[in-house]
Order: structure tokens, then C-alpha cells, then sequence
């Protein structure tokens, strides 16, 4: 049996992936160089994403031509508005064209 709080961070991080992914110029979420980055769940893993009492930090690869600023700006905002707070956002890779 999960616990509440185990369905709650599942359901929150997956919020956060799809918000992320939303933004106009995110090519994809990173798992970090060694693969480190995610939020681990039952049965699953949401790559590129933790989430906790401390806030929300989120892995990008961004598109190419985007404004990697802009970018992370946008994906800021969005994830602030599903995730705990304060919301971290780290530029991993850009996306080749």
C-alpha cells in the first residue's frame, strides 16, 4: 500500500513534468549528468524532476534557438503554479537543431 504523501508527490511531479514541458523552447527534461535527477516513485520515476518541503527543482534540455532565459523564466512561472515554491530551474543541455 503507498502512502499518502507517496501519491501526492506522484501526482505533483507529474504536474510538474507537464508544465515544464508546456513551455514554449523545453526540447525535454534531464536526468543530470549521472542520471541522478528525478523523483523516484512505486513502480516508477519522474526523470528530471524533485520535488520537496524545500521546493521544486526541474532539469531542462532547451531548444536550440530559444532564449535560455526566457526560457527559464516561463518554465519558473508555470511549475510555481502546480509545485511547492520556491521553484528552481537548471539549464542541462541544449537541444541540437
Amino acid at each position: 500500500m503507498t502512502s499518502p504523501q507517496a501519491h501526492d508527490d506522484a501526482e505533483v511531479a507529474d504536474l510538474v513534468a507537464r508544465a515544464a514541458l508546456g513551455v514554449e523552447g523545453v526540447a525535454d527534461l534531464h536526468g543530470g549528468s549521472l542520471g541522478e535527477v528525478g523523483t523516484y516513485l512505486p513502480g516508477r520515476r519522474v526523470t528530471g524532476v524533485r520535488v520537496g518541503d524545500g521546493g521544486t527543482t526541474v532539469h531542462l534540455v532547451v531548444a536550440f534557438d530559444a532564449d535560455l532565459h526566457q526560457v527559464a523564466d516561463r518554465v519558473r512561472l508555470a511549475v510555481s503554479a502546480v509545485a511547492p515554491v520556491p521553484v528552481e530551474v537548471v539549464v542541462e543541455d541544449v537541444a541540437t537543431p
